[in-house]
């Protein structure tokens, strides 16, 4: 476990909120969203979402079409796919058996043939099967090709840790796939990226992956009326500025944004510092240049996820803004907080303890604004 995450278990005091995580995580966390990103008019869950961006762009485009392992007839794992095997039928909404080698080659084969599969991983631990496929195939055909061949297809599932699935179905594979030239790679929190990211990763000519959270589908959020529309959509490679701050930049992306929005309004009404919090939304291309602005503005940075600390997506901001103009504006080392390097624990207390929350990353802001570089 990190040093980080030691001192907190070490420290921190049990409060009705802990509680509720180690008993039911997921009501706990959908109790917190809700209470504080609820801010009245029209709410949408996540699930809902991307369930509004798929049939859009399946009503639109004839050539769009759903693959994946119970995505109709059983609406899909997570009730993603809900409505459209009986609005579009079974040669558009595609069940398949449990091969995902198999299933995602064929997807990938119909997008060279000038179709634009949307291809579902019940989870990305899954999609391990089909590697080969995403990155081989997918993402460095087009430039083999001379770029004679496309591939526009929509990689997307659950992304990262759910709860008590264990170690083998809790990865973060933004770093993995971020790394990858050829490939785009998103990563929604709230239903305005669900919806947004979706449809630009289905309109894109290039192979997307859209990171998405198990714990999330079930969040409610506002949506803004022009998200409500059929032709809103996010663009890959931009990140957004969730609330604007002067003391400390807190980067974050998935479900991590949530986590650090709490933390900067928890220090805000102790009157400790003013935080910006930034969504990444686009894991590859980075917006580095919105990031580079705020810490000029800021002069500290706090990287946050859900991943393996080593060679992380918090790693590669930390290195890209060493080699930028913002160096000399920082007054302290960037800091990353990140999962715990282990395996993700089965039981629960443990699996509480290996990843990030609020209490982590008001903790570690604390001790970063104390900090100065050479002291």
């Amino acid at each position: 476990m990190s040093s980080i995450l030691k001192k907190a278990a070490v420290v921190s005091i049990p409060t009705v909120r802990q509680a509720l995580a180690r008993s039911n995580p997921v009501l706990a966390n959908a109790l917190l969203a809700k209470r504080q990103y609820s801010k009245g008019g029209v709410e949408m869950t996540v699930r809902d979402a991307l369930n509004s961006a798929l049939e859009e762009e399946m009503t639109a485009d004839e050539k769009i079409y759903l693959m994946g392992e119970e995505v109709g007839q059983y609406n899909g794992a997570y009730k993603v796919s809900k409505g459209l095997l009986d609005k579009f039928g079974p040669k558009r909404v595609i069940d398949t058996p449990i091969t995902e080698s198999g299933f995602c080659g064929l997807a990938v084969g119909s997008a060279f043939a000038g179709l634009k599969p949307v291809c579902e991983f019940m989870t990305w631990n899954f999609a391990m099967q089909a590697i080969d496929q995403i990155v081989n195939s997918a993402a460095k055909t087009h430039y083999m090709s001379g770029g004679n061949v496309t591939c526009p297809i929509t990689f997307r599932g659950p992304n990262g840790a759910a709860s008590g699935v264990a170690a083998q179905h809790s990865q973060c594979f933004a770093a993995w796939y971020g790394s990858v030239p050829g490939l785009k790679v998103v990563s929604p929190w709230n239903s305005e990226d669900a919806k947004g990211l979706l449809k630009a990763a289905i309109r894109d000519p290039n192979p997307v992956v859209v990171l998405e959270n198990e714990l999330m589908y079930g969040v409610s959020f506002p949506m803004s009326e022009a998200a409500l529309s059929k032709d809103f959509v996010i663009e890959i490679g931009k990140a957004k500025i969730e609330k604007e701050g002067s003391d400390i930049t807190i980067v974050a992306h998935s479900r991590s944004v949530g986590f650090a929005l709490e933390a900067a309004h928890l220090l805000e009404k102790e009157g400790i510092c003013k935080a910006e919090v930034i969504n990444l939304r686009s894991i590859r291309p980075l917006d580095i240049d919105t990031i580079i602005k705020s810490v000029k503005k800021t002069n500290r940075l706090v990287t946050v996820e859900g991943g393996w600390p080593q060679y992380g997506v918090g790693s590669e901001i930390c290195a890209q803004i060493m080699e930028s103009e913002a160096f000399d504006h920082l007054d302290a080392p960037v800091v990353r907080i990140t999962g715990a390097d282990i395996p993700t624990p089965y039981a629960q207390n443990l699996e509480t303890l290996a990843f990030p929350d609020t209490d982590v990353i008001s903790r570690v802001i604390k001790r970063t604004l104390n900090k100065k570089i050479g002291a």
